[in-house]
């Protein structure tokens, strides 16, 4: 009947104002997102996306300075071949293998090369002659083959997608301005200019 205040009595804050509770979570919210650097949302991103790189053009840009992100430009082309850079010494050149497809048995007598996968699996294959490939690895992502003048050499791309990689050749192992839409479009150039 008569209400008699407990020693302790619940809630302790019974003769002060509620806080309102919208107030509340939006400042403890604006405390989260606003610690570094900015919200998550209606704001820019703080690195650029994708879609604000600059537009490169995938073609031969000769001895000329320019800087291209390789990683992309790999992941980009879907040529067999397609020539990025030849210089006097050096040349780049940006590789798609088809699944279950290879880039070709082939030797480079007079130069060395150098290849990275971008994308994809595959297996290098390597040897003194065509009929001794004693060297076999599986690559991935990210591995990094060098391969010696005179060494024969196979990529077969073992993967469910396309293999992607470029190769860095020393001296430059193709005409400048080169595209392969295809390999049988690359096997047929090769034998039309035999070196």
């Amino acid at each position: 009947m008569y209400n008699i205040p407990k020693p302790y009595s619940y809630p302790l804050f019974i003769n002060t104002q509620m806080p309102n509770m919208y107030s509340y979570f939006y400042w403890l919210n604006s405390q989260m997102y606003n610690m570094y650097p900015q919200t998550f949302w209606n704001n820019r991103p703080i690195y650029k996306s994708y879609f604000d790189r600059p537009f490169i053009t995938l073609k031969d840009y000769g001895p000329d300075p320019f800087v291209i992100n390789i990683e992309d430009a790999a992941k980009e082309n879907n040529t067999f071949r397609t020539v990025l850079c030849t210089g006097d010494d050096l040349q780049v050149t940006l590789m798609s293998i088809d699944v279950g497809d290879d880039i070709g048995l082939e030797v480079h007598p007079t130069g060395d090369q150098f290849i990275r996968i971008e994308e994809g699996q595959g297996l290098v294959r390597m040897g003194d002659s065509s009929d001794n490939l004693n060297f076999q690895r599986e690559v991935y992502e990210d591995s990094a083959i060098m391969i010696s003048s005179g060494t024969w050499h196979n990529v077969i791309n073992t993967g469910n997608r396309p293999l992607k990689l470029y190769a860095i050749y020393a001296p430059p192992e193709h005409p400048y301005g080169t595209v392969h839409k295809t390999k049988s479009d690359a096997e047929a150039a090769e034998n039309r200019y035999k070196y």
